[in-house]
């Protein structure tokens, strides 16, 4: 990531005035089902996940989170259509982005976020339009069928009561929702 102009240019056109923090977002996709794609900046691509029901502010709520293939970082910034016949046809929207910390260790040392990948844990901060606080990311199962579980921590951004996913349906960038996105069929 240091000394990257690429990455530095796209944080600029994402408008993301946090330079030492990575990017995540988080957007809502209306493919063959509807799901929500997390995604994390590590080493200048997206690491991806797709979470059927989105993110929880409920530290009890398990989310499965299945990885995807990685994505150009560009894509951080993509709402529109993917047209019917290419990868992941259907309509995009910008649920959510901002920056994110990575809070992860292991006997009390600090674990760089690939390296947690690799181990199949990573914990971190997020700080967006609509989410904040304490994450983790833990896989429980490996091979063809890797799973993970995105899970909110019980922090003082934890609000079991609120729905985001429910109540805050709309874009963050265009104030569009997923509908509207489809109905109108750009990209933009």
């Amino acid at each position: 990531m240091p000394g990257s102009d690429k990455v530095v240019d796209e944080r600029k056109r994402l408008d993301l005035d946090d330079q030492e923090h990575p990017i995540f977002v988080i957007q809502k996709h209306a493919a063959k089902t509807l799901h929500y794609d997390f995604r994390l900046e590590v080493d200048g691509v997206l690491k991806s996940w797709t979470v059927p029901k989105g993110p929880s502010l409920d530290p009890k709520e398990k989310r499965l989170a299945i990885p995807t293939e990685d994505h150009p970082l560009e894509y951080a910034n993509f709402e529109g259509v993917i047209p019917e016949g290419s990868y992941g046809a259907g309509s995009v929207l910008l649920w959510d982005r901002g920056t994110y910390r990575n809070l992860t260790e292991r006997r009390g040392e600090k674990v760089g976020i690939e390296e947690g990948l690799r181990q199949g844990h990573i914990s971190f901060w997020l700080e967006g339009v609509k989410i904040r606080g304490g994450y983790a990311l833990t896989r429980f199962r490996t091979g063809k069928s890797e799973a993970w579980l995105l899970v909110k921590k019980d922090d003082e951004e934890a609000d079991p009561a609120r729905d985001p996913v429910v109540t805050e349906p709309q874009s963050v960038i265009s104030g569009r929702k997923i509908e509207e996105i489809s109905a109108e069929g750009d990209n933009r």
